[in-house]
């Protein structure tokens, strides 16, 4: 559980209602369900049009990762790796073979498999990072699209807004109800900026963070392996592996 993306959800949406309640605004008055089709089904109707179907897919996938993450853990993949390094060492290339059939993560798995087969370090180093770039690219296509439905959320809260006043302006008869039927437009906007700033483009920041971070993780793997492969001593190893990691880790 990611607590800061918890705390910020509460914090944001702890400001702006008790806010409204300390300037004496019923809650009630800001829960319109009809703003919300409005401005949720525009929103992600326009990212719809947007993005392929996916990459719609893959971006409501990865949002859980603004809450449940997996966790990032530096030292431990730099244990992992001096431990192959040390085997390798030992016994030679071919006993990591079995490594690479115990090993869980995929990129991983694979790295090992391609240092057990005898590969160019070149060539491994070409493969692997060929597969870091297409995941950075495809997590970024994640983020692009919340980043983008923060961007169209906002025009979709002002064209509810407008809806409503059509609706007001249509019953102007009825002067008694005009104040209540402008505010309950305006509701459409405030909902617009709510998704844009408190959800959509903050999920689509903390999708970045975790790419970064995984990132990161397959780099340290990748230099890990072509070092073993050249038969370097796992101290050194285990120190240049440490020089890609920030002092915050």
């Amino acid at each position: 559980m990611d607590l800061a993306t918890i705390i910020g959800l509460v914090m944001g949406f702890g400001a702006i209602f008790g806010g409204a309640a300390l300037e004496g605004v019923h809650l009630s008055a800001l829960i319109q369900p009809t703003a919300a089709m409005i401005v949720l089904g525009g929103t992600f109707g326009a990212c719809f049009v947007s993005f392929p179907l996916p990459t719609i897919i893959k971006a409501f996938k990865d949002c859980k990762t603004a809450i449940l993450p997996v966790k990032f853990d530096p030292e431990g993949v730099i244990k992992d790796i001096i431990n192959y390094a040390t085997k390798a060492r030992r016994n030679g290339l071919i006993s990591l073979e079995q490594e690479a059939q115990a090993v869980r993560d995929p990129f991983i798995k694979k790295g090992i498999s391609l240092v057990v087969d005898g590969i160019d370090p070149q060539k491994l180093r070409e493969t692997l990072e060929a597969d870091i770039m297409a995941y950075e690219d495809h997590t970024k296509h994640s983020a692009e699209f919340y980043e983008s439905a923060g961007g169209y959320s906002p025009t979709i809260g002002i064209i509810g807004a407008v809806l409503g006043l059509i609706h007001v302006m249509s019953n102007l008869s009825d002067t008694s109800k005009l104040g209540g039927g402008i505010a309950v437009a305006f509701v459409a906007t405030i909902y617009g900026l709510i998704v844009a700033n408190i959800i959509c483009i903050p999920v689509g920041t903390k999708i970045k963070i975790r790419m970064k971070e995984e990132v990161l993780r397959r780099v340290l793997v990748l230099e890990g392996l072509i070092a073993i492969q050249n038969g370097e001593n796992p101290h050194f190893i285990e120190q240049k592996l440490k020089s890609f990691v920030g002092e915050e880790h």
